[in-house]
């Protein structure tokens, strides 16, 4: 990772994870063109770039729409000491890569994360290739150029094209037009909005006591006040298969009226809340309604 001493450097530097020419780098340059990403080996270190102050935000992917929620993120979130202070919402392209001679014919294998590789399938099966699983769509680009192989291909995006200098030979060959991944901007304090700076989103995670029926009435309050849930997912805590944490996006401010009698009501039937952020809603939100 590149040493930034300066604080002026440092304000303007956002964390990712991966190798150089990974999608989320490509939505550290959508979302702040004018910021330096820094790439990061995991998550965790993204994290830590953020916490340590070698980086003033962090550019977080939590879930795809074709391949669902990210592995992980929702455990490290909340252990984080990080904040959600926004949500970008990044279209993703895949590009057949190879190296430079190489032809679609003459390919045998390709290589690439395996959510890209399943995001790809129509076009696998098409040129019948043998697939390769990495850790990184990026860090596969730079492994199919460091072997020069004609016959080996990668999935990547077009960054990863461009600076690892391998030919596209097909652009654009996801199955779904509707290829989307929605990242958490996350920064070490809060940046919480005004309640009537609508819309906004409140992230939070909770856990539920244990009699019966808690989650139905927990999540009554919501229904009963008027908050509409985005989203509700659920997953073990250290590998016990009856403590469930609970990862929530709702509509709404917590000072606003209906959503503070609803985490009231959450309270009364939760053994812990914790509200990892307060944020704009991205715009991409409105576009699908």
């Amino acid at each position: 990772m590149t040493n930034k001493s300066s604080s002026a450097s440092i304000a303007n530097i956002i964390a990712f994870q991966g190798e150089p020419g990974n999608n989320s780098q490509m939505a550290c340059h959508e979302a702040f063109p004018g910021m330096e990403p820094l790439a990061c080996p995991t998550f965790e270190e993204a994290f830590a770039a953020v916490e340590e102050g070698r980086a003033r935000l962090g550019m977080i992917p939590v879930e795809n729409s074709v391949s669902g929620r990210v592995a992980d993120i929702h455990h490290l979130l909340p252990e984080s000491g990080l904040y959600i202070n926004g949500e970008h919402f990044f279209r993703v392209h895949h590009q057949l890569l190879a190296i430079k001679g190489a032809t679609l014919a003459g390919l045998k294998t390709v290589r690439s994360q395996l959510p890209a590789l399943g995001q790809c399938r129509k076009l696998i099966k098409e040129l019948k290739l043998t697939q390769i699983s990495a850790a990184d769509t990026a860090g596969s680009a730079r492994q199919v150029r460091d072997a020069g192989d004609p016959t080996a291909a990668a999935l990547a995006p077009a960054l990863a094209a461009e600076i690892y200098g391998l030919d596209i030979l097909r652009a654009n060959v996801e199955d779904m037009d509707h290829n989307t991944t929605r990242f958490l901007i996350m920064s070490k304090e809060p940046q919480e909005p005004a309640p009537d700076n609508a819309p906004l989103i409140t992230s939070f995670v909770f856990q539920v006591r244990n009699v019966p029926a808690a989650l139905y009435k927990a999540m009554g309050g919501f229904a009963t006040n008027g908050v509409n849930m985005t989203k509700l997912e659920s997953y073990q805590l250290d590998g016990s298969f009856n403590a469930t944490q609970f990862y929530a996006d709702v509509d709404g401010h917590p000072a606003q009226r209906g959503l503070r009698l609803a985490f009231e009501e959450l309270e009364f039937f939760s053994s812990h809340i914790k509200i990892l952020g307060v944020y704009p809603a991205h715009k991409f939100r409105q576009a699908q309604k």
